[in-house]
């Protein structure tokens, strides 16, 4: 495993070497035509997406000490800014923009700009806790198909959002925060875990009273199915959760989530089908899913007792190694990892940001080298 870890890893680092000289200033999201062509921070600087390239620059600043990722880090850190003096573009997805860019600059460097920061991307986030259903809403209008009312909604995604609540509540030793993630994550285990282990993507409750109404298939399928990234989501998310609070119930909702993953990857050679419960045709991948949730089982194999560890580190390396073989290493054209998808219906092949970030996070972490950016 080790050799095979390192081995990728360096291949890792040319690749993201390369593509930093290009990007220069800009927050990438997928490429068009082998480049990273458009600036997200000049199209949409509250993107869901905006914190990874942050995240991988940070990941390898950590990993080689290259004052280059540190600086890209800290301007695309800084160019997020606006999107706080916006503010209406933001929603849930506050941790992925924020832990991955402020959060992790103040955890390397101690900058005390860098925490202001992960605070106010806190407050942002608890602001959007609705105390009648106990969830933190999903979304915004402009997010969802017209006609379409979002005010009830929460997804999946939230519970790797949480963590940043989390971290707030260990920077200012204010429970307030860490109160909210957990009776969040308390309403998506209640109302999106299955007993199979399978999840829906959104759960729709009233956002006067409460009442769970029911849940919509979202990103997946359709209603009933199983969105694989949202699988990974679940799994990763909920072992995060434990790795906070230690409340059994989470570790074992991270499991039972983990194991549903493990034997549907299985079937596909451990490249993750778009959704779990799709039709047989046409053969949909989603390789994003794939390493997000290789990073989940290696979260899961830190927190269970010896005898079950190697099967986490197992499952979770087999993941990574699936996702080798749809990889680009072109050193002339941007992005790593292939064959992702956004959503089942109305997307294309592609390749996604995220994907490259979790790819890297799991080979640091078989490797043992990576820093904990959740």
């Amino acid at each position: 495993m080790t050799a095979w870890a390192e081995g990728i890893l360096e291949k890792i680092i040319h690749k993201i070497s390369a593509e930093s000289n290009r990007v220069g200033g800009k927050i990438p999201y997928w490429t068009k035509n082998g480049r990273y062509e458009e600036d997200y921070g000049t199209k949409d600087i509250s993107w869901w997406t905006n914190g990874f390239w942050c995240g991988i620059l940070w990941q390898m600043y950590h990993e080689t000490g290259e004052e280059k990722y540190r600086r890209q880090a800290e301007a695309a850190e800084e160019r997020l800014d606006r999107a706080f003096a916006e503010f209406t573009g933001l929603h849930h997805d506050a941790g992925f923009m924020w832990l991955h860019s402020a959060v992790a600059d103040y955890r390397l460097t101690g900058s005390e700009k860098s925490r202001i920061r992960g605070l106010k991307a806190a407050s942002v986030l608890a602001g959007r806790f609705n105390p009648a259903g106990g969830f933190l809403k999903a979304w915004n209008p402009s997010c969802v198909g017209e006609g379409e009312d979002c005010t009830g909604w929460t997804i999946v995604d939230s519970m790797m959002n949480i963590p940043l609540l989390y971290w707030a509540s260990g920077e200012t030793g204010d429970p307030r925060f860490s109160h909210i993630a957990k009776i969040h994550a308390d309403t998506v285990l209640r109302c999106l875990v299955r007993e199979d282990g399978s999840c829906g993507h959104i759960a729709c409750l009233d956002p006067e009273t409460g009442e769970f109404l029911g849940t919509q298939g979202g990103q997946g399928y359709g209603e009933g199915s199983s969105w694989s990234r949202g699988q990974a989501w679940i799994l990763y998310g909920f072992a995060l959760s434990y790795r906070y609070t230690g409340r059994q119930a989470y570790l074992d909702a991270a499991k039972r989530t983990a194991h549903y993953f493990a034997a549907n990857a299985a079937l596909t050679d451990f490249l993750p089908l778009c959704d779990f419960r799709q039709p047989g045709t046409p053969d949909v991948r989603d390789a994003s899913a794939g390493v997000c949730a290789a990073c989940g089982f290696l979260e899961i194999a830190e927190h269970v007792p010896e005898g079950e560890r190697g099967l986490y580190r197992e499952w979770g390396e087999k993941l990574l190694r699936a996702a080798e073989n749809v990889c680009s290493w072109d050193l002339d054209r941007d992005s790593i990892l292939q064959k992702c998808r956004v959503a089942y219906h109305g997307g294309r092949e592609t390749d996604l940001i995220y994907g490259d970030y979790f790819l890297l996070e799991g080979v640091l972490r078989l490797l043992r080298r990576g820093f904990l950016i959740w």
